[in-house]
């Protein structure tokens, strides 16, 4: 990953990168520690559930999306924090074997007044499996450092 600064960060500008496989065992791990419901934890209850067959948590996803957005769209030279995400969407079931790929567009970029060598860059991530589909979608701030001087 290359060094970016808020500049970098222009509105309109789309970063795609990384690929995670999601397995059955990791599927299983996750839920059984953080969401325990049968969907994620029980793969034969789950093949005659709602979804067909065992699907991984949406917070699992949603970690997986971190370490795509943090390797492959935040830059540890300039990456400082977020103040929050909004609109966090789950649209399709992430399966075991589905291959997980990061697209993030910025939607907003604007230097901070009371911070000057830090902006604020507000963008929509989506996460895709291997048909291409769109299986979660959120849109993050994040404080970003400037370009030093």
């Amino acid at each position: 990953m290359s060094e970016r600064y808020f500049e970098d960060y222009p509105p309109g500008a789309v970063f795609e990168g990384g690929t995670v496989e999601v397995s059955e065992a990791e599927i299983l791990e996750f839920a059984r520690r953080y969401d325990p419901q049968t969907m994620h934890t029980d793969p034969a209850a789950a093949a005659h559930g709602f979804f067909g067959g065992l699907i991984a948590s949406g917070w699992h996803t949603a970690a997986l999306m971190m370490r795509l957005f943090a390797t492959h769209f935040l830059s540890p030279a300039s990456s400082l924090a977020s103040p929050g995400i909004d609109e966090l969407r789950w649209l399709k079931p992430v399966r075991p074997g589905d291959v997980l790929s990061l697209r993030v567009t910025v939607t907003e970029a604007r230097r901070s007044r009371s911070k000057p060598d830090q902006g604020v860059v507000r963008s929509l991530v989506e996460v895709l499996n291997q048909e291409g589909e769109v299986v979660m979608s959120l849109r993050p701030i994040s404080l970003i450092r400037c370009r030093p001087r």
